[in-house]
């Protein structure tokens, strides 16, 4: 190949723009980052960009606003959080449902803990929404733990969902309590919370 092709080749390269979902990617990364450090209301528009490297129509092309951004961001954590819990339950035996509720409770805690900051972010620092897909996806996990139990003689719920939610809204009280605190250890804190929560279920653990 000439030098001229070479040359012509690079220009065609680098004038080739990337997948949309990758430039989605790239462009609410930069935003969770400078609004991880500077908080939302500080960052604007332009330091996004300039942190991807592209022109503000390509921003403006994606996403109407920086709200927007904000929008963006909490289906992907909504996600994250959720395949957190996954994980960590898919470690226990199928059956093991003592085992899994452990697990659920310990990797609630110690994943909000751990990402509290950006939660605060998409979410609020207050957040309460009565129709809330987060909770919603979260209280199925946790009910299918508890159903499981309870099919399994473990132990008896007259009403399932209801202990959902109350074990739900403990387990994030708690979790504020221990940020407020500034828990630096989660993990014999989590546990020891798991533990309690059996005890409420009529289960020695």
């Amino acid at each position: 190949m000439s030098s001229q092709s070479q040359v012509a080749s690079t220009q065609v390269t680098k004038r080739q723009t990337k997948p949309a979902e990758v430039r989605i990617d790239e462009l609410m990364n930069a935003a969770q980052t400078l609004f991880l450090a500077k908080g939302v209301e500080a960052t604007t528009i332009s330091e996004i960009i300039a942190s991807v490297g592209v022109a503000k129509g390509t921003f403006y092309h994606y996403f109407e606003s920086k709200q927007h951004i904000v929008e963006a961001l909490k289906p992907r954590y909504i996600d994250f959080f959720i395949a957190a819990l996954d994980t960590a339950v898919a470690t226990c035996d199928a059956e093991d449902w003592v085992s899994q509720f452990k697990v659920w409770i310990s990797a609630n805690i110690q994943t909000y803990l751990e990402s509290y900051a950006i939660h605060d972010i998409v979410f609020g620092a207050h957040h309460h929404e009565r129709k809330n897909n987060e909770k919603n996806m979260i209280l199925e996990q946790l009910l299918q733990i508890l159903n499981g139990g309870q099919q399994a003689d473990i132990w008896h719920l007259e009403q399932p969902r209801l202990t959902a939610l109350l074990i739900y809204s403990g387990v994030h009280g708690v979790a504020d309590e221990a940020i407020a605190n500034q828990l630096q250890d989660s993990t014999d804190f989590s546990q020891q919370i798991a533990l309690q929560y059996l005890k409420m279920l009529h289960h020695d653990g």
